[in-house]
């Protein structure tokens, strides 16, 4: 039986991991698909080449569908996000003088987000700060500007944010181009390893359940091709349920590790699939439970709520009208979508579309097809919640 072809492009990052888990492992081809993972060195590849129609669908950046459908940078095409392929994943670090500089004698702080973010803020009155991020359109973006401002701060005025693509994030820290960065794994543990940085904090201490990264998909091409966009949505969502099992983590950060992947040691990849860090020079090991996710409906559920939100804090940065934007994003993030693919699988669905960001502070039962979803905590760091119908 002949298969259906889907190129699909990818940055060499841990959240790459359901793309690359649902070729490697056999979920696209029991799908009737066949993957081509193409790896791109940053994200205005992704971007470029999925509004010029070379990739239908793309690993890309949760905001970055949004940002392409309202024309927020140099590309605009109509990108459809089905999907949340990652929750999470991602780090703050900073250099070695910048650390020294914030009073970071150990690693007993990591993980205090508002700590963090004072002694930051506080080194950052004496001298300037730059901040790698990989993508103007990106949730290291929001979450640095969310973060900052939550400890007092002014993103604009305090510090300047540089792009730097996830590879030579290493690199532009080492060469005392960036002073911190916001980073997807492992390229934050690298730095680590290479003793260019320490770890002070991860996302999720400022956001506990942030969409990371999404499959975006071209609109023209997924109402074209409803069928395969179906089939491809249930393999990763088939190659998400894998990696939630511990005991496949170390196959996946093989798999992984290969040169047309990521490309680096298996045990950097590992850290970031099971959320144990090393976070400085030391080699101090700092677990975070739910560091990063990709396992079930509550992880790759795309919440239009959660698109709301992106839209509500970068708007006016966009050169967007926030009403616009709030519309926009409940037309780009598609459960209705997630729906249609997942249903001979059998999953349990929420009722809802969109919810209350940041309300949860713990394990709780919500309103769902079967009457068996949980979602866990997803606090933001200072307390606030987001409701999208405010």
């Amino acid at each position: 039986m002949s298969r259906a072809s889907i190129e699909i492009g990818f940055v060499p990052l841990v959240d790459a991991a359901p793309l690359i888990v649902a070729h490697e492992m056999g979920f696209a081809a029991e799908e009737g698909l066949a993957l081509a993972l193409v790896r791109e060195p940053s994200w205005s590849n992704i971007r470029d080449k999925a509004a010029l129609g070379l990739y239908p669908a793309a690993h890309m950046l949760a905001p970055m569908p949004l940002a392409m459908s309202l024309g927020a940078g140099a590309m605009q095409a109509e990108v459809l996000a089905p999907y949340v392929l990652t929750i999470g994943g991602g780090a703050v670090g900073v250099s070695v003088a910048l650390a020294a500089e914030m009073g970071l004698d150990g690693p007993d702080r990591f993980g205090d987000a508002r700590a963090m973010g004072v002694a930051l803020l506080r080194a950052a009155e004496r001298r300037p700060v730059a901040i790698g991020a990989p993508f103007p359109q990106s949730m290291h973006v929001e979450l640095l500007r969310y973060w900052l401002e939550g400890c007092g701060g002014d993103p604009d005025r305090d510090v300047s944010f540089q792009t730097v693509p996830p590879p030579l994030m290493v690199e532009a820290l080492a060469a005392g181009q960036i002073d911190a960065f916001c980073v997807g794994e492992p390229w934050g543990s690298l730095a680590v390893e290479r003793g260019a940085a320490r770890l002070v904090l991860p996302g999720a201490a400022i956001w506990g359940w942030a969409p990371e990264k999404a499959l975006g998909v071209r609109r023209d091409w997924a109402e074209a091709h409803p069928d395969t966009l179906s089939a491809l949505l249930r393999a990763l969502f088939r190659a998400g349920r894998w990696l939630g099992r511990p005991a496949n983590l170390a196959t996946a950060a093989e798999l992984m590790a290969r040169p047309d992947y990521l490309g680096v040691a298996s045990t950097l990849i590992e850290r970031g699939l099971t959320g144990a860090l090393s976070v400085d020079a030391s080699g101090a090991i700092r677990r975070t439970q739910r560091f990063i996710g990709f396992a079930g409906v509550e992880a790759s559920f795309p919440w239009r709520s959660q698109a709301q939100w992106i839209a509500a804090r970068a708007a006016p940065r966009w050169g967007v009208d926030p009403a616009t934007a709030h519309a926009a994003a409940g037309a780009c993030f598609r459960p209705d979508l997630y729906r249609a693919a997942l249903k001979p699988l059998a999953a349990d669905l929420p009722g809802a579309s969109s919810k209350v960001e940041g309300a949860l502070e713990s394990r709780i039962g919500v309103a769902s097809a079967q009457g068996a979803l949980f979602l866990g905590p997803d606090r933001f760091f200072d307390g606030r919640a987001f409701d999208p119908g405010a």
